[in-house]
């Protein structure tokens, strides 16, 4: 009986080991500076892309961080970002899309994108992942720090994230509302404390900004991680089979 239960439990054992030895998943993030990975000049400047791979049990996924500072649609397409994220895709990665911040910027035309091409590009953005057998997740763009007298954040990016979440809905496409997260975490923190969650620095505290910093739309270390804990959490509440992969325990704080 003793040698019977021991086979049993080394064969427990064995199926435990392989059900959690399912191969990482790749998951290939397209987007601007709010998620990117930062050039040490730029640090502290933290993109929330680089806390992600921290949400997931250990050897679960593999990020593939192509978010770059400045681009939108338009620029991340002509400048042949998007074509070398497909050509790194393969049946069953996962394509995180992010825009917004710099599309909807009409005062700078080099990255400008009206809303039409918007719509078209993002359009392009799920076709092209679907033919790659891959999935594609619509992110809406992250809120900035802008309150108005009353200490009530105010949207800033128009109409941009209702035209993502229309195309989701119209495509049937996963959407991870960052928009909403985020404006939540930043006007639950107050006008105050949401400078913590911003490159907001003193002059003197860092050699990269000797005169200081009072950045309303790049993250903080902190700002960061919690928007990649808020983007987490709202995978937790979805159907991907990604969430399957998450740590126990995302706390949303």
């Amino acid at each position: 009986m003793k040698l019977l239960r021991r086979l049993a439990a080394l064969c427990a054992f064995t199926f435990a080991f392989t059900a959690t030895a399912a191969p990482p998943i790749t998951i290939h993030l397209a987007g601007d500076s709010t998620m990117a990975e930062k050039l040490p000049e730029k640090r502290p400047e933290t993109g929330w892309g680089e806390h992600l791979a921290a949400q997931f049990r250990a050897g679960t996924v593999v990020v593939d961080n192509r978010a770059k500072n400045g681009r939108s649609t338009r620029t991340f397409i002509e400048e042949g970002r998007w074509q070398a994220l497909l050509d790194a895709t393969k049946s069953g990665d996962i394509v995180l899309i992010q825009f917004g911040h710099n599309d909807q910027s009409v005062e700078k035309p080099d990255r400008y994108t009206p809303p039409a091409d918007y719509v078209r590009n993002l359009e392009r953005f799920v076709a092209d992942v679907h033919a790659r057998k891959a999935t594609p997740v619509l992110l809406t763009p992250v809120a900035r720090r802008r309150f108005d007298d009353g200490g009530r954040l105010v949207p800033s990016h128009g109409e941009y994230p209702d035209l993502v979440r229309a195309l989701a809905s119209r495509a049937n496409v996963a959407l991870i509302d960052m928009e909403r997260r985020s404006s939540a975490v930043v006007q639950e923190a107050g006008v105050e404390g949401s400078k913590a969650l911003f490159l907001w620095l003193p002059a003197g505290a860092n050699s990269n900004y000797p005169q200081g910093a009072q950045d309303n739309t790049h993250f903080s270390p902190e700002g960061a991680a919690r928007m990649a804990r808020e983007f987490a959490f709202a995978l937790r509440g979805s159907r991907s089979a990604l969430a399957e992969r998450l740590l126990e325990a995302t706390p949303s704080k």
